[in-house]
């Protein structure tokens, strides 16, 4: 049997977004009914609402799914979490890597639920520092870990397609709570981040 990617989608808002693409395009002078645009528009729905299901997805109930008692109490680091979203001032994607950490303070959670935190809030509309906030924010609140750290380091389309037009520019933001105030615990996080174990 073939594969079939299948993918859900509210009809009503699908075609709604269908038709405001249509207008869109042809508002920038294109012909909606050439060959090649004839399924862009519900094809730009879809991606739409994929690109921004994040506000459909509860960051703090994906958390809560995976917790564990455990007495571990060392820094856990996820390095390198894949970043896709799209900057809510140009709806232009931003994209790059996340780096988070927490210190168990008697709980820790499944590895796989950080980067899903990630995406959920990711997949908004979003600025960089809001994005690094809201992840920051809903792992402190439901771990209550001894502290959190997200760096997150990102390229903005909206820089580099237009505007200043800076190819190789890089936006790095940071948060930290707990016990990454310290510095001494920042460094070595920051440290462990820029290192490669390979």
């Amino acid at each position: 049997m073939p594969y079939r990617k299948f993918e859900e989608y509210n009809i009503e808002v699908t075609d709604d977004i269908k038709e405001r693409y249509q207008g869109i395009i042809e508002s920038v002078g294109e012909d909606v009914q050439r060959d090649g645009l004839l399924e862009t528009p519900e094809r730009a729905s879809k991606a739409i609402q994929y690109l921004t299901s994040g506000y459909q997805m509860d960051a703090e109930k994906v958390l809560k799914s995976a917790l564990f008692e455990e007495s571990y109490s060392e820094m856990v680091i996820i390095k390198d979490i894949e970043v896709y979203s799209l900057c809510e001032h140009h709806i232009l994607p931003f994209f790059g890597k996340a780096h988070v950490a927490y210190i168990p303070n008697g709980k820790i959670v499944g590895l796989s639920k950080i980067p899903r935190v990630v995406d959920i809030f990711a997949r908004r509309l979003q600025v960089q520092e809001r994005l690094t906030d809201q992840i920051v924010c809903t792992l402190d609140k439901v771990l209550q870990p001894a502290g959190v750290a997200v760096v997150i380091e990102a390229s903005h389309m909206c820089m580099m397609m237009r505007g200043v037009q800076k190819q190789n520019s890089v936006t790095t933001t940071s948060g930290f709570r707990g016990a990454f105030e310290n510095i001494e615990t920042r460094t070595e996080f920051l440290k462990l981040i820029s290192s490669s174990l390979s």
